[in-house]
């Protein structure tokens, strides 16, 4: 087993990577669905494998834009079961492309006109902005047609927006959807460094993963990030016997739930009662002990207020769990 380092934000992490044909998978994806579902899987693959693989590259990402390219998967998990949950560790997000469009929609957004009720607004405009990419200096260059400064750039921080695994019975759910099968979540903590776990529907789990943000605001308040191909690396393994009910998310500084809701406030609720759960079941907290305390201790983030149903992570500071 050789021992490979990967730079991650704000600390080095060692990753144990088996260079095994077994251990190691290197995939490259020729399609990309429209939606999570179980269908035939595009590989098979052991608890513990690393992944080392890239999302779709599409029309989407090139100059004047196009259609979506789709989700990487489904890749059936031997062993996967019902009774288990998937453990997603994300050691490795970087763009490949040296572009990412924004794309204003004048029907879709946080601030624009509901496509789901008429009212008197004037749509938004419109608009694609094209972001020049440095991937060496990590940084994300665009230009402001419309203000005195001109351009802008900020640098980067790389997330994937969807990671799935096939919904409950036998249902199929477009990309856009995020849910309690994890997918298009829109959350910026899932990124390098973190650890996602995922509920398993399906035997085999089905797992898929999509749609890199070179950096996403929280929120996701027009309705894009900076959409671009990712290179990932990803160690994909089962938590045996254990089961959830939404996705939950760890990094180094916190145990984080997320959950998808419309209106917004329930996906708020689902979020924290989970956050609250996990703490009762796992860390030994008292059910009222720890609703007190993630209400003074507990800290919260919007994935996105765009998507069909929108997204909320609730978080806790792991330097208050107990040793």
């Amino acid at each position: 087993m050789r021992i490979r380092s990967f730079i991650l934000p704000a600390v080095m992490w060692t990753v144990a990577i088996p260079l095994s044909a077994q251990d190691t998978l290197r995939f490259e994806p020729t399609i990309g669905y429209p939606t999570f579902a179980v269908r035939e899987p595009v590989a098979r693959i052991a608890p513990g494998t690393v992944l080392v693989s890239r999302t779709m590259h599409g029309d989407y990402y090139n100059p004047g834009g196009g259609a979506f390219p789709g989700e990487v998967g489904p890749f059936y998990v031997e062993g996967a079961t019902t009774n288990d949950m998937l453990r997603v560790e994300i050691i490795r997000v970087r763009p490949n492309h040296n572009l990412a469009g924004v794309q204003l929609y004048s029907d879709f957004g946080g601030l624009a006109t509901d496509s789901r009720l008429r009212l008197l607004n004037d749509p938004i405009e419109a608009r694609r902005y094209e972001w020049r990419l440095d991937g060496q200096a990590m940084t994300g260059t665009v230009d402001l047609p419309d203000s005195e400064m001109g351009q802008i750039t900020i640098d980067l921080q790389p997330m994937l927006g969807r990671v799935a695994v096939a919904p409950a019975n036998e249902e199929a759910f477009a990309g856009l959807w995020p849910g309690n099968f994890g997918g298009n979540m829109d959350v910026p903590e899932v990124r390098e460094g973190t650890v996602v776990y995922l509920p398993i529907f399906n035997d085999g789990a089905y797992f898929y993963f999509g749609d890199g943000h070179a950096r996403q605001g929280e929120g996701e308040v027009n309705g894009t990030g900076l959409e671009t191909s990712m290179d990932v690396t990803l160690k994909i393994d089962l938590v045996r016997g254990k089961q959830i009910a939404w996705p939950r998310l760890e990094d180094e500084t916190h145990i984080m739930v997320a959950g998808s809701a419309r209106p917004l406030i329930d996906a708020f609720r689902l979020a924290h009662v989970e956050l609250v759960e996990w703490l009762v079941e796992d860390y030994g907290f008292g059910k009222w002990d720890a609703y007190m305390l993630v209400g003074q201790l507990g800290e919260s983030t919007i994935g996105n207020i765009v998507d069909p149903i929108y997204t909320v992570v609730a978080k806790f500071p792991k330097e208050y769990l107990p040793r």
